[in-house]
């Protein structure tokens, strides 16, 4: 009984059928020890060590041994990497009483019980931590999985760019993983996204401007994430360095309260003491009206030296373009 003592403390409360009988007990010794409720049965073949509610740990243990061999998938992959200290509450994790997503291999048939979500996966013994407690897919294969399951770009960005901004992974691991995939959905669009994660674009907010209104509207290439060291470690979402200019992006729906807004105004207060002009952009001029920001960000390059022209996208109108528009031959790409 010791071996299997410790390896219930080792599964937290949870052990199979395969496993009591590789301990040597019996079937008849599982019979008495649910008969006494010192077992209790979860999914078939798969036992509790308590009757009351079990936590979100033993649920993923119980799910990975009733699917054998299998791993934490998705979203339940990245919980469980977080490790016991997360909050379930938290708005980008999974409901705690929300289905445990477990991966298996791809040609296999098997039940799937209440509570959990079977995925079949191709190449899962190289996915997959089994040294880990419970065993999971690697956080990359577990993040491209939901990226490209996500239900728009928008959500696989916030998906991708959240993860790295975390440092739960980089995205050079992110497109080694995607590089390995035979077949995903996406493809294309995540690699690109990776690509711009990696230049240095932390956020969704972020890469919506570089991808909304700053490329595609031939403004000047910005400085991602520059950083003023000559007061402390100080980010600039985007510095345009020649011509003295700040974009910051707030991206107040994910953050609000009097300690953001007062280290936002201590930013803006910093620009203008340094000479740089800094405007703060939001979710509605990237999202909803980029062309009309392209426009108005133009104006103000135009007014500190930049002798481009502005591009006009598929999506501009001449109302978004009413502005001014500086002549010059030039390379609209030019770093700034």
């Amino acid at each position: 009984m010791e071996r299997i003592s410790e390896l219930i403390r080792q599964q937290d409360g949870v052990i199979s059928r395969r496993q009591a009988l590789e301990c040597g007990l019996t079937d008849n010794d599982l019979r008495r020890l649910m008969r006494g409720r010192r077992l209790v049965q979860v999914h078939p073949g798969v036992y509790v060590d308590h009757n009351g509610p079990m936590s979100w740990h033993q649920r993923a243990w119980a799910a990975v041994l009733h699917a054998w061999p299998a791993a934490l998938s998705h979203q339940s992959a990245l919980r469980a990497a977080d490790g016991p200290g997360r909050r379930t509450s938290d708005r980008s994790g999974p409901h705690p009483d929300g289905p445990i997503h477990v991966a298996i291999g791809p040609k296999r048939t098997l039940l799937q019980p209440d509570g959990v979500v079977l995925h079949h996966v191709t190449g899962l013994s190289e996915q997959t931590r089994w040294n880990t407690s419970p065993p999971r897919l690697r956080v990359e294969e577990a993040v491209l999985d939901l990226a490209a399951e996500a239900a728009s770009e928008f959500d696989a960005v916030s998906l991708l760019s959240g993860v790295v901004s975390s440092r739960q992974t980089t995205a050079p691991r992110l497109l080694e993983a995607l590089a390995g995939r035979a077949r995903i959905a996406r493809r294309e669009f995540l690699h690109d996204v990776l690509v711009d994660v990696a230049a240095g674009t932390c956020s969704v907010l972020e890469h919506g401007y570089l991808t909304r209104v700053e490329r595609p509207h031939g403004l000047p290439e910005g400085i991602r994430q520059a950083v003023d060291l000559s007061r402390g470690t100080l980010y600039r979402d985007v510095l345009y360095t020649t011509f003295g200019q700040v974009v910051e992006l707030d991206g107040r729906i994910f953050h609000s309260g009097a300690r953001h807004r007062d280290r936002d105004l201590d930013r803006d207060l910093d620009a203008a003491v340094d000479g740089l002009g800094s405007v703060r952009l939001g979710w509605g001029q990237v999202f909803e009206r980029p062309c009309r920001t392209a426009e108005r960000v133009g104006a103000l390059l135009a007014s500190r030296g930049w002798t481009c022209r502005i591009t006009a996208c598929p999506d501009c109108s001449q109302r978004d373009l009413r502005g001014l528009q500086s002549p010059g031959d030039c390379d609209p790409r030019k770093s700034a």
